[in-house]
This record gives structure tokens, sequence and C-alpha cells, in this order.
């Protein structure tokens, strides 16, 4: 008995299933096709782009945000000569419709301000708030006493200096410093009541942390609120530079110190770069 082997016969339905289900070879993708990801802005995009950033920057510069450097000693240590401060401007912002929702507050004992040099407006100054309006201000012998009490500031510094009791024993009846103006002068033995000064309203005392180095409202008087321009909050940068109060160098102990010269850092070109800034005050928040 032979076997008969049958040829399949598709139906129609089955050929069109078979057309339906044809594969289709993908196209092989060309070796650059993910270049196409990347757009590169115009010249007009980036030139718009530059604009906003500038304005952003004015803007918070104008409003926000104020750099200044530190020129002088009055605030040693603190803030040393070189130092690079950032401002902020709104903090004491003015009462309004908006103070419930930024953070204004008043000016306060132990602020470090910047302001409108009374005696010459367009000069930016930098002190501590001693007083404010209603207090009793006296010195004597160099320490500050407010409202009756020695006030502990441990910020202050007494750099040597020569003897000056308008300085040290403030407010003196004696016209004894030619640095005071003539007008504060004047003014002051008109606010002075049982020995003290009295701070007006809307007037402010402030005084340089580097007691005996510093021409502050002892020297020119009140700072008004309206001069204020706002509080340093940090140190951005901090170039080495000296200071005119520091004590000059013994010869013979540097002589004595040769530690340095034996290893050769003081003519190494690194060092020279690497010591033109004081890395270490970089972002450190003024108090």
């Amino acid at each position: 008995m032979s076997e008969s082997v049958q040829n399949p016969v598709a139906s129609p339905s089955e050929g069109a299933i078979a057309e339906q289900v044809e594969v289709v070879p993908a196209a092989t993708p060309h070796p650059a096709a993910h270049l196409r990801h990347f757009v590169y802005p115009s010249p007009l995009e980036t030139i718009r782009s530059l604009l906003t950033i500038l304005v952003i920057a004015l803007f918070a510069l104008t409003f926000i945000l104020q750099p200044f450097r530190i020129p002088s000693e009055s605030m040693e240590r603190t803030l040393l000569v070189g130092d690079f401060l950032l401002v902020n401007k709104t903090i004491f912002g003015p009462p309004g419709n908006w103070s419930h929702m930024l953070p204004y507050r008043q000016v306060q004992r132990g602020d470090i301000i910047v302001f409108h040099f009374p005696l010459d407006p367009p000069e930016h100054i930098v002190k501590r708030v001693v007083g404010i309006p209603g207090d009793r201000i006296h010195l004597h012998d160099g320490v500050l006493y407010r409202n009756g009490e020695a006030v502990t500031e441990p910020y202050a510094v007494y750099e040597s200096a020569w003897a000056d009791n308008f300085r040290d024993q403030f407010p003196t009846s004696m016209y004894t410093d030619p640095g005071v103006d003539t007008h504060w002068w004047l003014q002051m033995r008109a606010n002075v009541t049982d020995g003290d000064v009295i701070v007006p309203a809307g007037q402010y005392f402030v005084m340089g942390d580097n007691r005996n180095h510093s021409r502050d409202s002892r020297y020119w008087g009140f700072v008004p609120r309206s001069a204020i321009v706002g509080r340093p909050f940090i140190i951005y940068f901090s170039l080495r530079q000296p200071s005119t109060t520091d004590l000059p160098e013994i010869p013979h102990v540097s002589a004595l110190n040769t530690s340095s010269d034996k290893l050769g850092h003081d003519n190494d070109a690194i060092d020279k770069v690497v010591d033109f800034a004081r890395w270490n005050r970089i972002l450190r928040i003024v108090r």
C-alpha cells in the first residue's frame, strides 16, 4: 500500500492574513543620525540670553545686593582691609503693604551697617550700631556704657594708640581732638544729659570695632535712618593687604626665623600666587 502525500492548499482567507503580517525590514540607522538631536542657538538667541542675565544682575545689584570693598582698618578684626562684601539692601526695608511678606526688620544694636557718610553722602562707610533712638551712650576709659551699663563686646579690639581723652572719655567737655567735626561738637553738647549722649529719634550711634583706630560717631555724629544702605552679610572674596595699624616687625626677631628660607618657600612662585588672597575668609558670614 502506497502512501500518498497531499500538498496543503491555502484558503483565500489564509492568504489575506499572510499578506497582512508581511515583515518589512527596518532601515539601517545612519551612523550620524544621533547628531541631529543637538540644536545650536542662533546668534540672536545667544544675545537674548546674555541680555536676560545682564538685566537680572543689574536688578539684583540695584535693588537687592551691592558689592563693597573694605579699604581701612576701622572694623578689624571683624572686617579686614581687602575684604569684599555683599550687602543686603532690602533687610531694613520700610514698613508697608509688603512688610508682612518680606523679611524686613528694624535696625538693631550690634548690627553692622553700610551707610552714606553724613559729611560726604556719595561716600559709603561701614560701622557697627551701638546706639538706637533713645539710648544713652558714654565711654569711660574706652569702655562703652549704654543706658548706664557696661556693654560686653566680644568683637571690639583695642590696638595700641596714642592717648586720646576725647576718644576714650566720650563725651567730654574739652575740645581736644582736631579731627572732630565742628558742627557735631555743637550738636553733641546739645544732646548731652548727665554725662550721656542721647540718641535722637530717627538717628543711630555707630562705632568701629577697632576702637582706637576708628573715626565714627564720636567724631562726626549720628547716622540718619535715611542714610542706611543695608547690612553686609557675606565676604565673597578677600585680598591679602597690609593694615596700617599692624605693629612693625622687629628686625632681630625676623632674622632668627629662617626656617622658611631654608625650605625656599618665600622664593616659590606658586606660593606667591596662592598667598595673594585670604582663602579662609571667602564665603564667611559677617557677624
